[in-house]
This record gives C-alpha cells, structure tokens and sequence, in this order.
C-alpha cells in the first residue's frame, strides 16, 4: 500500500514530512489531507520538536488539488462537499499556528492549493527551476481556502494578478514577493535547508515557541477570520458544483479547451 505522506524524525527534534503521490504529482486528495491534518495535530503536541520542514517527493512540490477528487465533489451532496472544503481549511489553519517553526522546500512546480501550504508555513526555500501558478480560474473555480493566506504572504497587489489571471511566475518572481524567501541551485538548496536550521537550532526552544504564540497574535486580521473562514467554503463548495466547475475540471482531465475559450460563433 502507498505510504502517501513519508515521516523522518532527525536529531535534535527536526522533523521532515514529504508528499509523496509522486506519481500524480503529489496532488492534495482527501485521504492526503487527513493524514496531514493528524499528524501536525500529533506533532504539536510533541515538546521535543523544534522545527518541521515540509516538502514533496519526486520533481514537483505538489501540483494543488487532485482534480479527480474535485470532480468527484462536483458530484457528491452538499455537506460531503462542504466537508471536504472544511477539512482543507482545518489543515492549512493547522500549518499556519504549529507552535515551533515551520519550513516549506519547494524542490519543484506548485500549483493552486499547495501554494496555500507554502504560504502557511513560516519560511519557504526553492529552488531556482521551481515555478508556480493559482490556475484554478482556468478551471472555472477560484483559491478560496487559501486566499486569506496566501494575501498575507505574497501581498494583496500581487495576489489580485496572479489570482485573476492564472498565469505562471518564477521562483525569483516568487522571492520578489515574498511568497518564497530563500532561492538556490538545485544543488544547493539542501545545504541551505540545513544552515536555516542551524540557525533555527540556535534559539531557546521555550523561548522559540513563545514567539511562534506571539507571532500568530501579531498576525493582521482580515475582517472576521469565521466569518470569512464561512465565506471561502461556501464559495469553493458552490464553485465546484457549478456547471462551469465541472465543464472546466472535465475539460483539464478531457485534455481539451473548455468551452469558454472555444471561439464564437460567425454570425450568419
């Protein structure tokens, strides 16, 4: 049976969590998002643990949602459906106020959901090939779970192109953002991984945790985070039930245009 998420513990107290689908990209389906979701719960109340670095196996970070698994809730009821999207919303909220420092190498490619992953995470390293894109737009849904995230980490100006527009952007495009805050060489981007570490290493795990609380309270609020927690799953679970969530996933897994990007017409 496939291990889908691979632990490794090393001294002192850092532990490493890779996706590990590789060969659907590692893409985030309902069973992944689970197995996450128990384990940062399990993690955080590890007082041993000083630092979580999360990464994916293969040449890709992670390539969002499994659009399989969207299809499927295009077709399942209301409250599977809004389940799902709750479950989703619990896992990057868990990542985003772990209590020791959260790390994200992104070794590759990283699509829509899992750029909501790298935003929650403390500090993000990629690699200089890696490149990434919040594509759902193109598929007739929106990154509604992760906007709130995602606007704190690369900037609402930014966040309104690349969410309207769905187009690519580099790593180094990233950086300039401050989605990602570290870029090397493929070759080199372990030996930064282990020096940030090192650093991280450095300071009193007490006092390390104490300003992980703080942090989280400095945090700027957007509006009422319920309300607006209410609002994102109740557009993504609309989203994907409409007729052009559908037409746009079954296009994608089609391998063709959907039908919005046909051309018109001639008229008679």
């Amino acid at each position: 049976m496939e291990t889908t998420l691979i632990e490794r513990r090393t001294d002192p107290g850092v532990v490493t969590l890779t996706l590990n689908r590789p060969a659907v990209r590692n893409a985030i389906d309902g069973a992944l998002v689970e197995t996450l979701l128990k384990r940062l719960e399990h993690l955080a109340e590890d007082a041993s643990l000083r630092a979580l670095v999360l990464r994916g196996s293969g040449s890709t970070f992670s390539s969002g949602a499994d659009l399989a698994t969207m299809r499927h809730m295009a077709d399942a009821d209301a409250s599977e459906n809004l389940e799902d999207a709750r479950r989703l919303l619990s896992l990057i909220a868990q990542l985003n106020q772990f209590p020791t420092p959260t790390l994200a190498l992104v070794q590759g490619p990283a699509f829509g959901g899992a750029l909501g992953l790298i935003a929650a995470c403390d500090i993000a390293l990629a690699v200089d090939t890696a490149h990434f894109a919040l594509s759902e737009v193109r598929l007739g849904l929106i990154p509604a779970i992760i906007s709130p995230y995602l606007a704190r980490a690369m900037g609402f100006r930014n966040l309104r192109r690349y969410m309207l527009s769905g187009e690519l952007f580099d790593a180094g495009q990233a950086q300039a953002m401050g989605l990602i805050q570290i870029v090397a060489p493929a070759n080199r981007i372990e030996t930064c991984l282990a020096d940030l570490l090192g650093e991280l290493l450095k300071g009193g795990p007490e006092a390390i945790r104490a300003a992980k609380a703080l942090l989280r309270r400095l945090q700027p609020s957007f509006h009422d985070e319920v309300r607006l927690a209410d609002e994102t799953l109740a557009l993504i679970t609309r989203l994907r039930a409409s007729s052009e969530g559908r037409e746009g996933l079954s296009a994608f897994l089609e391998k063709r245009r959907p039908v919005w990007r046909d051309p018109a017409p001639d008229p008679e």
